[in-house]
């Protein structure tokens, strides 16, 4: 007899990233899937990792909390920056991690949690191998969370132990108004939930303010993965309530010890000055990046597209002939040359979410929706026969 793998994980969804990088192998393809910014660490963090190969410390543990300099450092960043006065820092191998963390500090099996739909894949995943009932309420149309929809959960007969938000959203790149993170604070603090807000896209907000709330039932978490370009380096941070400080440390110690001690020091140094390079970047994602993705998505109609006041993602809404996404995903790399996220991952079907800083500027200059047409009409056959409008979404020929 063979022996058998965890119920919870042989149940728990495949990773879509990793289907993605399956699906494109060995193939020229732009990929507009993964989460991910064009542009490197800045350069005194690029310094920083250089010295710090020849820093013996660097090599040994750290302490189970994180590097002391950059939790100093980020206790008055969160206190500057975030109005987060109360609140207790860990460093963790990325935000994920982060969330890892917190889940296992928080949730038994059994114990329900809230996500809004459509949410981010590994949040869902984290749930699930953990054996955590996930109650999934549509966001408004407006891509925020839906209040009436959440204090109907928290009143209900099971209500969620844990709400997660993702501000700016992802993959819906919208931003939660501070009033309604007050609000979403408030009923979760009346009903004796926590509430764990995802920051990872702090600084990518392009109207709306990025704001965070604070409270003894409330965690926040942050990346240093996207806005610095760091994501190999994995580094992210949980601010959390004194409190549940016990608990953390021992999901820290008993899953990563520590995050690495080259990767803090290189965060500590994009931290303390890399904030002129960071706003430089993203303000060029609104001139070019996302101006021209726009441009190539056009032909869909004005209504398909939705999200980009945040975050790094926009949310298209396929035509009704091609609600299938993840036939639709498959057909844009093979046709065109492109990679999306289906979804039906976020738990959205009949979408795709498009992430517009992957590709540097240059990338853009020829025009995506005049270059993607003539792919279209190249000499490859669609495996999926779809209307015309969607070689708006024929974006590898950028």
């Amino acid at each position: 007899m063979a022996p058998s793998v965890s119920k919870t994980m042989a149940a728990t969804d495949a990773p879509v990233i990793v289907n993605m990088q399956r699906l494109t192998r060995g193939k020229d393809v732009a990929s507009l899937a993964q989460g991910i910014v064009h542009w490197l660490p800045p350069p005194a963090s690029l310094e920083a990792a250089k010295a710090a190969l020849d820093d013996p410390a660097t090599h040994g543990y750290g302490d189970d909390e994180g590097y002391p300099a950059l939790v100093a450092a980020l206790g008055r960043k969160l206190e500057v920056k975030n109005a987060l006065a109360n609140s207790d820092v860990m460093v963790t191998s990325g935000c994920n991690q982060a969330f890892a963390n917190v889940c296992l500090a928080l949730l038994d099996a059994g114990d329900a949690a809230l996500l809004f739909r459509p949410y981010y894949f590994n949040h869902l995943m984290q749930l699930q191998m953990l054996g955590v009932e996930a109650l999934l309420p549509a966001m408004t149309d407006e891509l925020l969370p839906d209040v009436a929809a959440l204090t109907a959960a928290l009143d209900g007969a099971k209500p969620p132990k844990v709400v997660v938000l993702v501000n700016p959203g992802n993959p819906t790149g919208t931003i939660i108004p501070k009033a309604l993170l007050d609000e979403v604070a408030g009923l979760c603090a009346a009903r004796g939930a926590w509430l764990v807000v995802d920051n990872t896209y702090e600084l990518f907000a392009y109207g709306e303010p990025h704001a965070c709330v604070e409270g003894d039932h409330v965690v926040n978490l942050f990346s240093f993965s996207k806005a610095y370009g760091m994501m190999g380096w994995r580094v992210g941070y949980v601010a959390h309530p004194p409190a549940l400080g016990p608990s953390l440390l021992k999901a820290q110690d008993t899953v990563a010890i520590c995050a690495s001690q080259a990767s803090q020091r290189v965060a500590l140094a994009a931290l303390e000055g890399g904030d002129a390079y960071v706003a430089d970047r993203v303000a060029g994602l609104v001139a070019h990046q996302k101006r021209d993705i726009l441009e190539a998505l056009a032909p869909l109609g004005e209504n398909a597209v939705r999200g980009g006041d945040g975050a790094i993602y926009l949310l298209v809404a396929l035509p009704r002939h091609c609600a299938d996404d993840e036939k639709v995903v498959a057909w844009l790399v093979d046709a065109h040359g492109v990679a999306a996220i289906p979804g039906s991952a976020c738990g959205l079907p009949g979408h795709v979410r498009v992430c517009y800083a992957n590709l540097e500027p240059a990338a853009y200059a020829r025009g995506p929706a005049n270059d993607c047409v003539r792919r279209a009409s190249g000499s490859r056959t669609p495996p999926l026969r779809c209307p015309a409008e969607l070689t708006g979404l024929g974006l590898g020929a950028l």
